[in-house]
């Protein structure tokens, strides 16, 4: 019962409305009105201002929501254990991924597990790793994430799967820089076009000329891997990025001396619950890496 009013209690202050709230539980305002009322009566505090255009929590129900959502967040947990299903027939996966593991590992990969469990439907977010998929995993609402393992956190499990070599990617038909690999000076002899200062790629490529003393010329600068292909692709520039970004039309020359390589890795909440699907999920992401870290030797 008391779980009910906890429920209750929460969907009103998050609608801001006891008819909203009403609407979303699929009870009557009445029922609703009366379950907070018991509430508040069974704690001997008023929970609700309900004076205003907007129901908000009094401070006291504030210190009580904090406690309590807390709680229903361990219970959905567990209510998701209880209802895993270990032969993987259903279920659910929420992954988040950095955007350049995103732009050439997570297509293989979800076709590989998609083909092994169609049952089990997918949630994939494309995010920065410390802004929002660590915090994410934190606060579980992801259950998994693809990023890299050089940043160590605390309450973050990270598992190596290959590292992440950065090369010079130029459309097929620049014929001047068609080698396997090239020299700085060789790079320089480009324009090129980059990602921006808040990927973790650019602050690799910049330290990397910084610490040579020269100075790249830079024509385009994007927020998207997918924009910079397609425009390498169709223009003269060069790029700077994972050497397996590198698709039809377009060829990748390993610089030497190497930029720092980066480890990708999978991440997830230390200790946190692992569905059949996170495990079967995980194990695929170990074996499909296999052949990555195998090109890079």
């Amino acid at each position: 019962m008391l779980l009910r009013h906890i429920r209750y209690l929460t969907a009103v202050v998050d609608n801001g409305s006891f008819t909203r709230a009403a609407q979303v539980l699929h009870v009557s305002q009445p029922a609703l009105s009366q379950q907070i009322k018991e509430l508040e009566d069974r704690l001997g505090a008023q929970l609700l201002d309900r004076s205003g255009r907007q129901v908000r929590p009094t401070d006291r129900g504030a210190v009580y929501l904090r406690y309590v959502r807390h709680i229903l967040e361990e219970l959905d947990e567990a209510a998701r254990a209880v209802r895993d299903v270990e032969d993987l027939s259903t279920g659910s996966l929420r992954l988040g991924v950095t955007p350049t593991v995103a732009s050439y590992l997570i297509g293989p990969l979800v076709q590989r597990f998609r083909s092994s469990y169609p049952g089990i439907s997918l949630s994939i977010r494309v995010a920065s790793q410390q802004e929002e998929i660590e915090p994410a995993l934190r606060d579980d609402r992801l259950d998994l994430g693809i990023g890299f393992g050089d940043m160590q956190v605390e309450d973050i499990e990270a598992t190596p799967l290959h590292k992440e070599r950065l090369a010079l990617i130029t459309a097929a038909a620049r014929l001047s820089v068609r080698k396997a690999v090239v020299t700085p000076a060789e790079v320089l002899a480009a324009p090129l076009a980059l990602l921006d200062a808040s990927f973790s790629i650019r602050r690799s490529v910049d330290r990397y000329f910084a610490r040579r003393g020269l100075r790249p010329e830079i024509v385009v600068e994007a927020n998207s891997i997918t924009v910079l292909i397609e425009i390498v692709r169709q223009t003269d520039v060069a790029t700077i990025l994972p050497e397996n970004v590198a698709g039809a039309g377009l060829t990748a020359a390993r610089i030497r001396p190497e930029l720092e390589l980066r480890p990708a890795a999978l991440l997830q909440r230390r200790n946190a619950y692992r569905s059949a699907a996170v495990r079967a999920f995980a194990a695929m992401a170990l074996e499909a890496t296999v052949p990555f870290a195998e090109r890079q030797q």
